[in-house]
């Protein structure tokens, strides 16, 4: 079962969208500088179960128009799960990795998908030389773009 850190309303994180964004526990990727740090252990945070996903999906309709996963694909069938349950909802999805892929079942339920893992000396979204890429996946378009000047 996932875990998560922090829940919290986001703006920035998928242009164009207001997101209920989860931070999931459990990366095991480390990558040097990440901002998330103290979402690493495993064991920490609180449990996201179907039932407090929908109450939380319900708490927001017509407020947010994507659900953000930050991690998770480390937990590809439970991710899968809530991933469905934000769909069948009408809403939009985004997954952020440090991954550079995920598998095509997590495509197929993502509207949004930011690959590649923090370095630091690249930068992140925001910065034209990073090696990170946010990615429409309902076209195929890197909309790297849409975060330069921010």
């Amino acid at each position: 079962m996932l875990r998560f850190t922090d829940e919290q309303i986001v703006f920035q994180e998928v242009p164009g969208e207001v997101s209920l964004a989860f931070t999931i526990a459990g990366c095991p990727l480390g990558c040097k500088g990440c901002h998330s740090s103290y979402s690493w252990r495993p064991e920490q945070g609180t449990q996201l179960s179907t039932d407090y996903f929908q109450y939380r999906l319900a708490s927001y309709v017509g407020l947010i128009s994507c659900v953000l996963f930050l991690g998770g694909e480390w937990q590809q069938s439970s991710l899968l799960q809530m991933l469905v349950i934000a769909r069948n909802a009408g809403l939009n999805t985004c997954l952020y990795t440090g991954l550079d892929d995920v598998t095509n079942a997590l495509k197929q339920q993502l509207t949004y998908l930011k690959t590649g893992r923090w370095q630091s000396e690249r930068g992140g979204l925001n910065n034209p030389n990073t090696n990170q890429v946010f990615t429409d996946l309902r076209t195929g378009q890197c909309l790297n773009h849409l975060f330069l000047g921010q």
